[in-house]
C-alpha cells in the first residue's frame, strides 16, 4: 500500500552542540511537521545533524542528518502512530531523506505496520511518500 502527504514544519528548534570549524558544526533539532493528505496528523522528529558547509543563508549550507520520527494520526483512514528511522542529506536548499518503519512501533489500527518512506523538502514543496504493509 502507498500513501502520500504534503508536510510543513510547525516548529523548528535547532541548537549547536559542537562547533568544528567556521564552516562545520554539529546540531540537535527538535521539530514538528503537520501532515496533510493520505497521511494526516503530526510528525515529531529529533534530528542530529552535521553541517559540512554553512553560510549566512542557511539554505546554501550542506548537512547530513539522522533522526527518529513519530507519526501520529491517520494513514489512508487508519488511526494510530508509528516510528521511522530517518537518514538524509541537505544541500542546495533541499532535504532528501530515506526512512524505514521501526519494527514493532505501530499502535492502534497501525499496529504491525512495516515499510519504508522517502521525502523531499524544498522551499516550494514538501512531499512525504510511504510504502507500507499492515
Amino acid at each position: 500500500m502507498k500513501a502520500t502527504s504534503k508536510f510543513s514544519p510547525s516548529q523548528w528548534d535547532e541548537k549547536t552542540y559542537q562547533k568544528i570549524s567556521d564552516e562545520m558544526k554539529m546540531t540537535k533539532v527538535s521539530t514538528i511537521f503537520d501532515l496533510k493528505g493520505e497521511i494526516t496528523g503530526k510528525a515529531a522528529v529529533e534530528y542530529v545533524m552535521v553541517y559540512t558547509h554553512q553560510e549566512a543563508d542557511p539554505h546554501k549550507g550542506a548537512a547530513t542528518y539522522t533522526g527518529l520520527m513519530r507519526i501520529e494520526g491517520t494513514v489512508n483512514g487508519k488511526t494510530g502512530s508509528f516510528v521511522l528511522e530517518d537518514r538524509g542529506i541537505f544541500q542546495n536548499g533541499a532535504a532528501n531523506s530515506t526512512l524505514a518503519v521501526v519494527a514493532g512501533s505501530g499502535t492502534g489500527e497501525l499496529s504491525g505496520i512495516t515499510g519504508n518512506a522517502d521525502y523531499l523538502s524544498t522551499p516550494e514543496n514538501c512531499v512525504f511518500n510511504l510504502s507500507y504493509n499492515l
